[in-house]
């Protein structure tokens, strides 16, 4: 049996000959481990066609709209991709990253992957490629796996993040990744990251982010909020009832938080957002909810989304705009939304560990 030689660099980085082959082999680059973090998606501007572009996209999944496509498709493409860019681009330009000329979910998941390449670096070496990409929009995630393929990872963790599972979110981006696959001659082993909705770490940053505004209140003496909102985005119910764990999975991360804080269940609450169709979705609804507590007098609310790894349209402008004007017009009077954990360093620390888990023997 011939042992197997080590591949010796060249002028390239990386890149190095294999020591039986021709000369007119191609480069071979040095096998790396890949780690791609994937989010939702941006579109590339505001203005109509940029948010057409990424609504349609969005809008022709079928893990995101499941009904039947011939009731669907004259619909999406017809009245909805007629009227909703207009729409959706003001939402988005109210929260635009003007400086940087990109959404504020890109801002942060550009945040978040330098944080994490240099701890991962730190930890493991070159060898190790860190990169994002995005379910809908850009990155893609079909051109994030070609590259790094090319850089020469043979091993990609693939890691949604989502801390809670459901089929229109974890599912359709692993959908995405393997569908990357198809297209290249050398493939990569990927492996896929489960869910993280009850994980130490997890519930320990969310409990600090609520510990340190519980802390800056009583600094400027304030008192404790009369109620703790965390709002999850919707899904129908008939997904619950189909088994997806995604309702249980956000009650349970809830139920963790709430333990560990030692807060009663009347003080913090679970809702849902981000309500489309006419069809039931998961209840309570949280811009009717907010509205009902101010009627019943709990007029300092904070509110947080837990479900989100990063701030973006459904946290910068429907809760802190939509939802707090609902609580506002119902006689709200304080309502504070708390940012997600973002590249916060006990989001990092949390991720790290995750992928440390999940990477066991490839790292």
């Amino acid at each position: 049996m011939l042992d197997a030689a080590p591949i010796p660099q060249t002028d390239h980085p990386g890149e190095g000959r294999l020591a039986h082959a021709g000369p007119d082999h191609p480069p071979v680059p040095r096998a790396k481990v890949g780690i791609l973090i994937a989010n939702l998606g941006t579109p590339d501007d505001t203005s109509y066609w940029p948010m057409r572009r990424y609504l349609k996209e969005f809008l022709s999944d079928r893990r995101v709209v499941d009904v039947n496509r011939a009731i669907w498709w004259p619909l999406l493409n017809g009245v909805i991709l007629t009227k909703r860019p207009f729409s959706s681009g003001e939402a988005y330009r109210s929260i635009w990253n003007e400086e940087a000329g990109e959404s504020p979910l890109l801002t942060i998941t550009k945040a978040q992957t330098e944080k994490l390449r240099a701890a991962l670096t730190a930890e493991y070496g070159d060898d190790v490629v860190v990169d994002f990409c995005m379910r809908y929009g850009n990155p893609s995630t079909k051109s994030v796996i070609e590259r790094m393929q090319k850089e020469g990872c043979e091993r990609i963790l693939f890691f949604p993040l989502y801390p809670q599972y459901a089929a229109p979110t974890t599912a359709t981006a692993n959908d995405q990744a393997f569908r990357a696959l198809m297209d290249l001659r050398w493939q990569p082993y990927i492996r896929t990251v489960p869910a993280y909705y009850d994980h130490p770490l997890y519930i320990e940053a969310l409990a600090k982010s609520l510990e340190a505004h519980m802390a800056e209140r009583k600094a400027e003496g304030r008192p404790p909020p009369d109620v703790v909102v965390t709002s999850y985005h919707g899904v129908p119910k008939r997904y619950l009832l189909s088994g997806d764990p995604y309702h249980c999975q956000c009650q349970k991360t809830t139920r963790l938080l709430r333990e560990r804080l030692g807060w009663s269940k009347e003080f913090m609450e679970v809702t849902f957002q981000s309500l489309f169709g006419r069809e039931e979705w998961l209840r309570p609804y949280t811009v009717e909810r907010v509205a009902e507590l101010a009627e019943a007098g709990k007029k300092d609310l904070v509110i947080l989304a837990p479900g989100f790894s990063a701030d973006c349209v459904e946290t910068l402008e429907e809760i802190n705009e939509e939802i707090k004007e609902a609580f506002e017009e119902a006689g709200g009077e304080t309502f504070t939304y708390l940012p997600c954990l973002n590249a916060d360093d006990a989001h990092i620390d949390l991720l790290v560990d995750v992928i440390r888990t999940e990477g066991a023997g490839w790292l």
